[in-house]
C-alpha cells in the first residue's frame, strides 16, 4: 500500500484517479479550493479526505500527484519540491500506471466522456476493467486485465500516453486558446495515433480521419457506409435504438441500445469494435448495453411534475446539436427549451455564429452570462451578442428563472461546462 496526496483533487481526471487508487487499496487524500464542485461527491462518498489548499498539508511519506492546472509555484507543489518529496504530474503518473494493463484511450474533440463511460460499463459485463472517466468517476477493479480511460487532447496532454488501443470519436476545432487552427488539431491527433501499440478505432465519417496515416491498423466505424464496423437497418423504438451490426461486411448480430441519437450509435460501434478485437463474449456485451444508464452531466434527466429537466455538459456547437438530436428523438411530441451558458470568451467569440445556428434548433433558447476561466476572466463580447443572433432568444439571469415556468410539459435542457448547474438547481427549487 502506498500513500498519495492529490494537489487539485477536485479536477475531473484527478478525482477519478484518486478513486481508482483508493479502490485498489492505497491510502488517498487530496486538497483543492473550498467551493463545491460536482466531482467531489463521489470522493466524499468513498470517504476520501479533501483538505483546503495549504502548504502545511505537505508531510513526509506521501507521493504527491499534481494536477495539470497548477504550476510549480503553487504553494503545495513548491513546498513538496523544496522538501525533496516526490511530485509527479497527473498525466505522467497515469502513463506509468496504465502500463500494467491492456489500455484503451478514448479521445476525440467531442464524446470522450460518454464513450469512456459506455466502454467501461460494457467491458465490465464480460471482463474486469478498471476505468477513469472525465466526469470525475473512477473505479479500480482488483485483478482487472483492462484499463479504459479518457484521454484529452487539450495542450496535447494525450501525448504522455502509449496505449494499446485508441478510439478517436471525431476531430474538430476546439480550445482556440491553445490550438491555432484545425490543422494544428489534426497534427496532435496524428502524433497521438503514432504512439498507439495495437490499433486505432476511428469514426470513418470524419473528414479529417483520412489525414491520419499510421503504422498500426485503423478500424473505421459508422452508420450505413463503407466502414470496417457498420450499423445498418437503424430503428428508433420506445426502449431506445435497434440496429444490425456488420463487421467487415459480415452480419454479426442485432443489438438494442437504451439510447437515442446517431452520436450514441457511433459511440456504441466504437465500443463494439474494441470488444471484437479483444474477443469478448457478445452475449455478455449485449446484456451489458441494456443496463447502461449514462454518465454524469451527459443528458442526465430529472422528471419533476410535468417538466423533464436535462443536465448536459455540451459546450461546443457540435455537442449542442447532438444533445438536441437526442431530445428530439426521445421526446418526439414535446417542445425543447435550451438554457445555455457559454464557456470561455475565446470559444464563444470563435464559434459565435455556430452556437447561434445550433441553438436555433431549440423551440426556445435562453442564454445566461458567459462563464470565464482561471486563464480568461473577460473578453470583447457578451452573451447578448449570441442572443441577438437567435430568433426569439432571451438573456436569462438567476433572478429571472421563474420565466421558465411557462414551459411546463416541455423538455428544459441546461447546457454548459461552467456553473450552469446552479441555475438548474435554483429552478428545480422554485418548481418544487
Amino acid at each position: 500500500m502506498e500513500k498519495f496526496h492529490f494537489i487539485g483533487i477536485k479536477g475531473a481526471g484527478m478525482s477519478a484517479l484518486a478513486q481508482v487508487l483508493f479502490d485498489l487499496g492505497h491510502e488517498v487524500q487530496g486538497s483543492d479550493i473550498t467551493s463545491e464542485v460536482f466531482t467531489e461527491y463521489q470522493l466524499r462518498k468513498k470517504g476520501i479526505k479533501i483538505l483546503p489548499f495549504d502548504k502545511n498539508n505537505i508531510k513526509e511519506g506521501f507521493t504527491y500527484i499534481a494536477g495539470n492546472a497548477f504550476k510549480d509555484d503553487h504553494e503545495e507543489i513548491k513546498e513538496a519540491l523544496d522538501k525533496g518529496y516526490k511530485v509527479i504530474r497527473y498525466h505522467i503518473f497515469l502513463s506509468e500506471f496504465m502500463s500494467q494493463y491492456t489500455s484503451i484511450a478514448v479521445t476525440g474533440s467531442h464524446g470522450k466522456t460518454s464513450t469512456t463511460g459506455l466502454l467501461s460499463h460494457v467491458m465490465n459485463g464480460d471482463k474486469k476493467t478498471t476505468y477513469l472517466i472525465g466526469d470525475g468517476t473512477g473505479f479500480g477493479e482488483d485483478g482487472s486485465k483492462y484499463f479504459a480511460f479518457e484521454s484529452c487532447e487539450y495542450r496535447r496532454h494525450f501525448l504522455a500516453y502509449h496505449p494499446d488501443y485508441a478510439i478517436i470519436t471525431n476531430i474538430d476545432f476546439d480550445h482556440p486558446d491553445y490550438f491555432q487552427d484545425i490543422h494544428d488539431v489534426v497534427s496532435a491527433f496524428r502524433e497521438m495515433g503514432s504512439q498507439v501499440k495495437k490499433a486505432v478505432i476511428a469514426y470513418g465519417g470524419d473528414q479529417y480521419i483520412e489525414d491520419i496515416v499510421l503504422d498500426v491498423p485503423i478500424y473505421t466505424y459508422g452508420i450505413d457506409g463503407d466502414y470496417e464496423v457498420t450499423a445498418r437497418n437503424v430503428e428508433v423504438i420506445d426502449k431506445g435504438t435497434r440496429f444490425d451490426l456488420y463487421i467487415k461486411g459480415e452480419y454479426i448480430d442485432s443489438l438494442l441500445i437504451p439510447m437515442f441519437g446517431d452520436h450514441l450509435i457511433l459511440n456504441s460501434l466504437a465500443v463494439l469494435t474494441i470488444c471484437y478485437l479483444e474477443g469478448l463474449n457478445l452475449d455478455n456485451i449485449k446484456e451489458a448495453f441494456l443496463t447502461y444508464t449514462g454518465v454524469k452531466r451527459r443528458f442526465s434527466e430529472t422528471k419533476l411534475h410535468n417538466y423533464i429537466i436535462v443536465d448536459d455538459y455540451a459546450h461546443h456547437p457540435k455537442e449542442i446539436e447532438a444533445t438536441l438530436e437526442t431530445a428530439r428523438k426521445k421526446y418526439k411530441d414535446k417542445k425543447i427549451v435550451s438554457v445555455f451558458q457559454p464557456h470561455t470568451f475565446s470559444r464563444t467569440e470563435k464559434f459565435l455564429n455556430e452556437f447561434a445556428e445550433s441553438l436555433s434548433k431549440s423551440d426556445k433558447a435562453y442564454i445566461v452570462n458567459i462563464f470565464g476561466s482561471a486563464r480568461e476572466q473577460s473578453g470583447s463580447l457578451s452573451s447578448l451578442d449570441l442572443v441577438n443572433l437567435i430568433p426569439d432568444a432571451e438573456l436569462l439571469t438567476e433572478n429571472d428563472l421563474q420565466d421558465l415556468d411557462q414551459h411546463e410539459d416541455a423538455v428544459i435542457i441546461f447546457m454548459g461546462a461552467g456553473d450552469i448547474q446552479k441555475y438548474e438547481k435554483r429552478f428545480t427549487e422554485l418548481i418544487s
